[in-house]
């Protein structure tokens, strides 16, 4: 009968090294792939985030209000502030010489709605924000015959000047969209028309992108070259993100039309 041989202690303390060494080798390769794919979808995300909060930006910016545009900043947060039109149009007579209580528009597509603010002929941004300058009244109700709508304001009102092309535009609430030294780039609306402009504004934020990385004493992520006889408004984005050891940073512009 054949005796069964066991191991020795020189083969089992060798079959644990190589077993160890092998289970360091595996478990690195799971460590680096994990960290790669941790790290891939942290880039991802942001990326998509900023890509959002710009395109979101950009479309809101070029079809905002004439004039509307402002900006301010400090040594923590930069708020660009503006006002998104829901319709705009021609009206038919407004009034101008004489305070009364309401007005004739051409019906837009969009129709007009209680609440909103009817903007004429704003040229600069206190035209738009600061209401003693006669440019913009509140909407109390509407009602429409056929191709025009008659507009009612909440009181006997006179606008300070006349469109050279009749046109007006209507919008609710300006939007701001503030940049964070802390790294966050947050919305806000919903928070009214303030003659001064606020850093935030007060209502509640909206979390659009992470990460912002720019030296606000250095580089601020917004600059606005303003709107001439011959010049639209310009809005040029530069924000920055870092991200896993890894940056980058926009460079956008944006033109904003100023008709008014």
């Amino acid at each position: 009968m054949r005796r069964s041989r066991g191991f020795t202690l020189v083969e089992l303390v060798t079959v644990m090294m190589l077993l160890g060494i092998l289970a360091i080798g595996v478990s690195s390769f799971l460590i680096f792939g994990t960290r790669i794919f941790v790290d891939s979808s942290a880039v991802d995300r942001i990326i998509g985030s900023s890509r959002y909060a710009m395109e979101r930006m950009t479309r809101e910016l070029r079809s905002s209000v004439p004039a509307s545009l402002r900006l301010r900043d400090d040594t923590h947060v930069q708020c660009l502030e503006f006002v998104p039109i829901e319709t705009s149009g021609r009206y038919l007579d407004m009034p101008f010489d004489t305070p009364a209580l309401s007005g004739r528009v051409f019906s837009p597509t969009t129709a007009l709605q209680p609440g909103w603010q009817l903007f004429v002929y704003p040229l600069v941004s206190d035209d738009i924000y600061n209401a003693s300058h006669n440019k913009r009244q509140q909407i109390a109700s509407v009602s429409v015959s056929g191709d025009t709508t008659r507009v009612n304001f909440v009181a006997s009102v006179r606008f300070s000047e006349t469109s050279p092309a009749e046109r007006f535009y209507a919008a609710s609430s300006p939007v701001s969209y503030c940049f964070f030294a802390s790294g966050q780039i947050y919305r806000y609306q919903d928070y009214g028309y303030t003659q001064n402009q606020t850093l935030p504004p007060a209502s509640t934020p909206v979390l659009m992108a992470e990460n912002l990385n720019n030296d606000f004493s250095q580089q601020l992520p917004v600059t606005i070259a303003p709107a001439s006889l011959t010049n639209n408004a310009i809005v040029q984005l530069s924000p920055s993100f870092e991200v896993a050891g890894e940056s980058f940073t926009y460079q956008h512009q944006v033109q904003v039309f100023n008709v008014p």
